[in-house]
């Protein structure tokens, strides 16, 4: 009995810890509880499509609405290709799959709207030559996600194993995904999909349904996967990554900086 509850008692200190992040940004009100007056305005990050020629790709990231935005963000890709006078955007919208809708979504739209009143981010970006082709391949895998009709906010699949698809299909990206990008790690074990590529493709991860699992990568670094929520440290960025916080240290705190707007492809 008595080592029954030491085991109990050192499975709470771990939940606590991992919970600490989400809490904190739930008691700090980064959430927003109203859908339908929350901003949905273009942030002002993605180039005008008619003023910029090139092919260009943006993989963007915003907290998820409401008291799950304490937990995780929601992730999507824009793409623009040579001469084309708008952006294409593809994401995973769980609400669809209630009604009876496929969960992907491919529609013209501006790439960098607010979600539900949260600013994106951008997590990677490819811009230029070649450019082209690696649309063509986004599209591809996006058309051919095995997902499309199923959606599970916790741990997966969602939007973020929706995007994470979309990364291995275009490595060029290089995209290291947020921690709180809940559901980047699901697996479908039940298929035996136990062990994949990273989002990034510049390493391996292992993982059971986004529940337990270690992924090890050259831009990602090393993380460790418990109930679908994320530790782990980027050595190359000098960050670490924590439940609910997200990335701490490394270029710019919590936040990955702006890429550069001159150069093909850049490392998150």
């Amino acid at each position: 009995m008595k080592k029954l509850i030491k085991w109990l008692a050192r499975i709470s200190v771990v939940l606590l810890i991992l919970l600490a992040g989400p809490i904190t940004t739930l008691m700090a009100g980064k959430s927003n509880s109203n859908w339908w007056n929350a901003s949905r305005e273009p942030a002002g990050t993605a180039p005008d499509p008619a003023a910029h020629a090139p092919a260009i790709v943006q993989v963007y990231a915003a907290r998820a609405f409401s008291w799950r935005g304490a937990f995780g963000v929601h992730t999507w890709i824009s793409a623009k290709k040579t001469n084309e006078p708008e952006y294409t955007v593809y994401e995973v919208i769980g609400w669809r799959v209630r009604s009876g809708l496929p969960a992907v979504v491919i529609h013209q739209e501006a790439p960098d709207r607010y979600w539900f009143g949260n600013k994106p981010t951008i997590l990677a970006e490819l811009r230029g030559d070649g450019v082209d082709d690696v649309i063509d391949r986004i599209d591809a895998a996006a058309r051919a996600y095995p997902y499309k009709n199923r959606y599970t906010v916790w741990p997966g699949p969602n939007s973020n194993t929706f995007t994470a698809w979309l990364g291995r299909a275009a490595p060029e990206l290089k995209l290291d995904l947020p921690p709180t990008a809940i559901g980047k790690d699901w697996l479908n074990a039940r298929e035996g999909h136990v062990v994949a590529p990273t989002p990034s493709g510049t390493g391996f991860q292992v993982s059971l349904f986004g529940l337990v699992g270690v992924l090890a990568g050259i831009e990602e670094g090393l993380e460790v996967n418990l109930i679908g929520l994320t530790v782990g440290v980027d050595p190359l960025d000098l960050a670490i990554k924590l439940p609910g916080f997200g990335r701490l240290g490394g270029r710019n705190g919590t936040e990955p900086e702006p890429p550069p707007t001159t150069t093909a492809q850049r490392r998150q």
